[in-house]
């Protein structure tokens, strides 16, 4: 069985990327892989990897991209990788194949992507989700101090309308601090809630990168994982809770001049990932195309 493909890559060529992608990977997930070898844990860094389940390895597998032809592979173990096609002495990433075993998921995905893409970002949240999950005596999530103590957190809650619109923050809310959300969020309605001024939105892209699989470059994936690690640092040094032991500053969202870092940050993230989104969007709508 063979597919067509769009560009071809030399053995020596492939080999290189595979290699570099590799270093690249490995250097983003040091700090990660000797934590879990020491048996130690982060409460900002770890979560990319507890939240989405993904393990070092699978940022270190490297593909293509979608129609992309490797020379002399068919031999190499992704041979039998899902996703790829033996042509010969070659090997192709095929998309229609990759669409036809997962329907269901590559449509979803394509969906959430062309959903948050077309709506106009808002920057009003100013990341209270972490607040709101503590609210009137909520789970401490983290092991860290709040910075103002339970009463000053629910103060910070009392003061604010919250705006999230992540579903996927919204249900750990406490449920004292549910009604006082914007609008009520419901995992049915997910995907028409979702918006580009959103951290947790943009950091979902590095989700949405793995489950698409071969069909994404390697450099993408990075790069989905770059900005996920970036946002996630920003979510937690606006969140309640006092990371000053492990380095990182506080930004007072309790504040004017927090409130203004926070809404600058969050505009830098979502241009950030407006093309990145649009990248992956392509990708999976061309499988479903092909």
């Amino acid at each position: 069985m063979t597919s067509s493909s769009s560009e071809t890559l030399e053995f020596d060529e492939w080999q290189a990327l595979e290699r570099h992608h590799q270093r690249s990977a490995d250097i983003m997930t040091v700090d990660r892989r000797a934590r879990a070898a020491r048996g130690q844990t982060h409460p900002v860094d770890d979560f990319l990897y507890t939240y989405y389940s993904y393990k070092p390895a699978i940022l270190r597998r490297w593909h293509p991209g979608a129609g992309v032809r490797l020379l002399n592979a068919a031999q190499s173990p992704r041979a039998h990788w899902r996703g790829y096609l033996s042509a010969g002495d070659d090997l192709v990433v095929d998309a229609a194949s990759f669409a036809r075993e997962r329907p269901i998921l590559v449509r979803a995905i394509a969906g959430v992507l062309k959903a948050t893409a077309l709506k106009t970002p808002a920057f009003g949240c100013f990341g209270l989700h972490e607040w709101a999950m503590l609210y009137k005596n909520g789970e401490v999530r983290h092991d860290a101090p709040l910075r103002l103590g339970a009463s000053g957190t629910d103060a910070v809650v009392e003061s604010h309308e919250l705006r999230c619109t992540h579903f996927d923050a919204f249900r750990f809310f406490t449920l004292d601090a549910v009604p006082r959300n914007a609008s009520e969020l419901s995992a049915d309605a997910r995907v028409e809630n979702e918006q580009p001024g959103c951290l947790h939105s943009n950091m979902d892209l590095y989700k949405w990168a793995v489950k698409l699989g071969p069909l994404v470059p390697g450099r993408l994936l990075l790069e989905t994982f770059d900005l996920a690690r970036s946002i996630r640092e920003i979510d937690m040094r606006a969140s309640p809770y006092d990371l000053s032991d492990w380095g990182y500053e506080p930004i007072t969202i309790e504040t004017t001049a927090g409130k203004t870092e926070y809404g600058r940050m969050q505009r830098a993230f979502e241009a950030r990932a407006a093309p990145i989104r649009n990248q992956l969007l392509r990708i999976a709508n061309n499988a479903l195309a092909a």
